[in-house]
C-alpha cells in the first residue's frame, strides 16, 4: 500500500488556502481512514483462492453495480 504523506498533504491544503489546523486534521483523518483498504495484490490473492463459481458470481455482481 502506498504511504500517505500527511505533511505533504497538509502543506498542499494550506497552500490552497486552508488554515493549518484544519489542513492537518483533514490529512490525519485521511491517513487514519486508510487502515482497511485492500491493495491490488490483496485482491489478486483473494481471487486466486476463490473457486471459479464464486468468481463468476462476484464478477456478475460487480458488473451489475458498475464497480469495474
Amino acid at each position: 500500500m502506498a504511504i500517505f504523506d500527511t505533511l505533504a498533504a497538509a502543506r498542499d491544503m494550506e497552500a490552497a488556502g486552508m488554515d493549518r489546523k484544519t489542513a492537518e486534521a483533514v490529512a490525519m483523518a485521511i491517513r487514519n481512514g486508510q487502515g482497511d483498504l485492500a491493495t491490488k495484490a490483496d485482491l489478486e490473492r483473494a481471487v486466486n483462492r476463490m473457486p471459479l463459481a464464486q468468481i463468476v458470481v462476484a464478477g456478475a455482481l460487480f458488473a451489475a453495480l458498475k464497480v469495474f
